[in-house]
């Protein structure tokens, strides 16, 4: 995953803003550590990420999904958040997503 890969900007675009380190955006890669190396990001960070991606994208995380393997990177979270994107298109039925496209 790039830093030109729309998944990989949206997620960094959430989490700056949900941080507050818009400042920082340029600098945070698809490599670049998240827990225990980005100081904002505590435990109340998480959840406040995890709502934002939620309510952007119509996804639900499940508390299970929730892991250190998820937030290890910023590009692990962007790869994690596709995944569910192409999940919840294969769960809807055809007429769900014909009415979507209308």
């Amino acid at each position: 995953m790039n830093v030109t890969n729309p998944m990989f900007s949206e997620v960094r675009e959430i989490l700056t803003k949900t941080l507050g380190i818009e400042d920082r955006v340029d600098s945070l890669t698809p490599a670049t550590p998240l827990l225990d190396s980005v100081p904002e990001f505590d435990s109340m960070a998480v959840l406040k990420v995890i709502l934002a991606i939620e309510e952007h994208f119509g996804l639900t995380i499940e508390d299970d999904e929730v892991t250190g393997e998820l937030f290890e990177t910023l590009g692990t979270l962007s790869a994690f958040v596709e995944q569910k994107l192409v999940e919840s298109e294969d769960d809807r039925n055809p007429n769900e997503l014909k009415a979507a496209q209308e």
